[in-house]
Order: structure tokens, then sequence, then C-alpha cells
């Protein structure tokens, strides 16, 4: 498609994502992938439809005001990429424009003041664990609240696991087969810390030395998916110092979305003095799935009794990142674990970072679809990769009155490897 976009003005996305919209040849093979084209059945909340629309925006043939409803209700989870024959990289296009128009836009005040308060506590645990007690205490008044605060205070457990400080350095068991960094995460730290902990017990037991830098910061994702391109560069600049990419084999992240953000670090400094330093740090990420199938496994021991687990893909894992068979790899390398594939399991969830709270009403119809789909499968556990999706698959099914576990990957390796030796 010809276009008269300046790539200049998108920033260091700019080139890419005015390539996005040259390469589209609007086939539709997207339609099918995309969540909210299935949801609401209209063109503009479609992949083709958001390109002509983020076109006509950028090129000054319609106003951001026009566009900004059907853009700001796609999830950004990349089915539309990997349906793509053409190759278009929306991911590319999607966040150079929200970064461009995120400044410009006009918000309600009660999205104005959701996303100060994300912004304000999600990329810092300490913050959000108290932000989000203070929320449980007035959860009665939760009808009181705009819709987005009330979507938010749905998502919360109903206590807090204890807090876990991570050591900065664990060792390798048995002959040390590598050695690697761990991005600990913001919101996984309060909500589910035991999967670091089960990371790193896998990683060690794998023969594998854990570093925790200390003076780490979140990733930045939160920050592209909402058009943050300043605070997004300033916690990747952080990130660049803490970790000494020289001493270590890989950058692990075991949350897909913090993991897809790390992995775009060169792209987003490219020609800045870090740009060396940031590719170095993208080359160098991996998802903890992705690196342990690549070392290989030592053999994990058997569960004490067979279990069927349905895998949940990520969509920044498998969309965003292109690991698909690793994760199934490795559990199916769990003696008497049997893995279940989900019917529509390359339909989005609905978390997507922070959709499930500024656009709860969409969410919720993925969320119940997708719960749907799991129990469709009559697995005993559903197993992914990504906190998010981990919490909205567990409201979900709790809706449904299902009691069925949702766990990381790397919790049930770490299952098997704690089963004595037969």
């Amino acid at each position: 498609m010809q276009h008269q976009i300046s790539a200049q003005r998108l920033g260091p996305l700019g080139e890419t994502a005015a390539a996005a919209v040259s390469a589209c040849v609007h086939c539709g093979f997207c339609l099918p992938a995309c969540p909210t084209y299935q949801v609401l059945g209209d063109e503009m909340n479609s992949p083709r439809g958001r390109i002509l629309l983020m076109k006509g925006v950028l090129e000054g043939s319609m106003s951001l005001q026009q566009a900004a409803p059907y853009i700001s209700q796609c999830l950004g989870c990349l089915a539309c990429a990997t349906a793509c024959p053409a190759g278009v990289q929306y991911g590319a296009l999607l966040t150079a424009y929200r970064a461009y128009t995120e400044p410009k836009r006009s918000r309600s005040l009660s999205e104005t003041v959701t996303r100060w308060l994300l912004r304000l506590t999600l990329p810092y645990p300490s913050r959000f664990r108290a932000a989000a007690t203070i929320g449980q205490l007035f959860s009665w008044a939760g009808h009181l609240l705009p819709r987005e605060l009330n979507a938010m205070l749905h998502l919360l457990p109903g206590h807090f696991p204890k807090p876990v400080k991570l050591k900065p350095r664990y060792a390798a068991v048995g002959e040390r087969r590598a050695r690697v960094a761990l991005l600990a995460g913001c919101v996984q730290q309060v909500l589910a810390p035991h999967i670091n902990q089960a990371t790193i017990e896998v990683l060690t037991a794998n023969g594998v030395e854990v570093i925790v830098p200390p003076q780490q910061v979140c990733c930045g994702a939160l920050a592209l998916h909402t058009g943050e391109m300043r605070t997004a560069l300033k916690l990747a600049r952080h990130n660049l110092r803490a970790f000494t990419l020289e001493e270590i084999d890989a950058v692990i992240a075991n949350a897909a979305g913090c993991g897809s953000a790390l992995k775009e670090y060169g792209l987003l400094l490219k020609g800045t003095p870090e740009s060396s330093r940031a590719h170095m740090f993208s080359e160098k990420t991996r998802d903890v799935n992705e690196f342990l199938d690549a070392l290989g496994l030592r053999p994990p021991h058997p569960l004490p009794r067979p279990m069927t687990v349905a895998y949940h893909d990520a969509c920044h894992l498998a969309h965003a990142q292109g690991v698909w068979g690793a994760p199934r790899r490795l559990l199916r390398s769990i003696p008497n674990v049997a893995v279940v594939e989900v019917p529509e399991g390359e339909i989005c969830c609905g978390s997507a970072g922070t959709y499930n709270i500024e656009h709860p009403h969409i969410a919720q119809q993925l969320g119940e679809r997708k719960a749907r789909n799991l129990l469709r499968t009559n697995a005993d556990a559903v197993a992914t990769s990504n906190i998010g999706c981990i919490v909205q698959i567990q409201t979900h099914l709790a809706q449904q009155g299902s009691s069925v576990p949702v766990l990381h990957t790397m919790e049930l390796l770490a299952m098997a490897y704690r089963q004595p030796t037969i």
C-alpha cells in the first residue's frame, strides 16, 4: 500500500512502522485471527482496518480522535502477524503509532486517573502491593468507582503471597553449564513470587548459575503497550546499566510480555549512544522455556500421579517471540504429564498488559471464551508462561465455577524436580 508517512516522526520504530503499512495487501487472512474482530465483528476493529486508520492519521487525512476508539481496542496480541502471509510487522506499527499519538490524545477523567494510577504503581512492586492492599479494603465500594478501577479490583486475588526477597546469586547444582541473569518482573513479584522461586530452582537444577541484578527495574513493557515511549526508554537505559552482560550467557525472562519488551531494546535504542549495548541485550535475551529447551533438560522426576495439562500460548511468547514448541517439549519431558491443545488456542485470553483494566467489557468476553475452551479439554491443570494470562485465566475459570489450577511451566517442572528419585 502506498503512503506518505514520515518515518522520522515515528521515532526509533519509524522505518519499520512505515514498511508495515507498505507491506499490507488487505488480503484478510488476519480477520479470523483477530480477537476483537471475532468479538465485535466490524472491519475497523480488524488489523487491516486499523492499518488504514493509522495510515490516515499519520498522513493527516483523518483526525486522531476519529481513529482512537478502534486503535485503543486493539490488544496488541500480534496473532495477525502470525497469520499474515505478507509478513506485515504490525507490532512495530502499533507501538510507534501509540507513542506518536498518546501525547496528543484527549481522554476522559476516569481514563486519565486510571492511567496515572497504573503508571504510578504497576512498575514498582512495593507501591503496587500497597495500592492493591488498599484496594482490597475498599472492594465493597467497587460499584461506585469508574469501570476501569472496578475492573482492576475484580482481578486482585483474595490475599497476597508473602513477599520473597531474592538473593543476588544462586549457585548451579552440579557441574555449571551456564550463567544467566534473571529479570524478576514487577507485578509477578507481588501476585506470584513463587514463579521466580520455581524458575531459579529449575535453572539451578539444570546446572545454571543464576544472577539477580539488584538494581534492575521494570522492563518497560507496560509503558510500550500504552504509548509511554519516554518512560519505556528510561527503564530500558536503566536496565542496560543494571545487567552485566559481559559476564552472562543469557538474560532470562519468565513472563512473555517482559521477554518480548527486552528483545526490542536494540530496536528501541537504535541510533543512540546505547545502541550497541542495547543490541547485545536483545541478542542475549531468552524466555526461560526457550533457554532450557536449547540447553537440554536434565531428566525431571515422575510426578506421583498422571496429570493432563492444557497448555495456553501466551500471545507475547508465541506471536511476538515465535516460541511455540519449547514449553510443550519441556512439559512433555515430565514423566506422568500429558499435554493437550486448547481449542482456539491462538486467540488471546484478554489480559494483554493492562487491556483487561482499560477495556474490561471486551476482555471479559475473551476471558469467558478462553475459560470455556480450557474446560473443554478436561485437563487437570492449565500451564502458561505469563503472569497476566495466569491472573486473567484464573479469574474466568473461577467465574465459571472451576477450581482447575493455572500454573507457570516452571512451577510444573519444579514440582517434578522435587519428587524423590525412583
